[in-house]
């Protein structure tokens, strides 16, 4: 019999991180970890640095031209994140 007070492992983990760093933390790792099957192993080579902030992804890139072309692209990109954790975490984008 499955005692109701039993959690997976993976629920206890996902507690935890929820209640030491905030919830939604483990919806940002996935969003990280994910920006190379958005946007591609190509652009993914240009990426310096990645951080999430108060539902903005910001994005450290070594090259001005790529810079400017994804900023065209910004809306696909925040619906394609988004739907890699099924809800909406990311508001904004921001180039740098």
């Amino acid at each position: 019999m499955n005692d109701p007070n039993q959690n997976t492992v993976g629920e206890l983990i996902k507690a935890f991180y929820e209640e030491h760093r905030g919830p939604g933390y483990l919806d940002e790792v996935n969003i990280i970890k994910g920006w190379e099957n958005v946007v591609g192993p190509f652009i993914a080579q240009y990426t310096k640095d990645l951080y999430i902030k108060e539902g903005v992804l910001f994005v450290t890139l070594r090259s001005d031209s790529l810079r400017t072309e994804l900023s065209y692209s910004k809306s696909t990109l925040l619906r394609n994140l988004n739907a890699l954790v099924g809800h909406e975490v990311l508001t904004d984008i921001v180039f740098r």
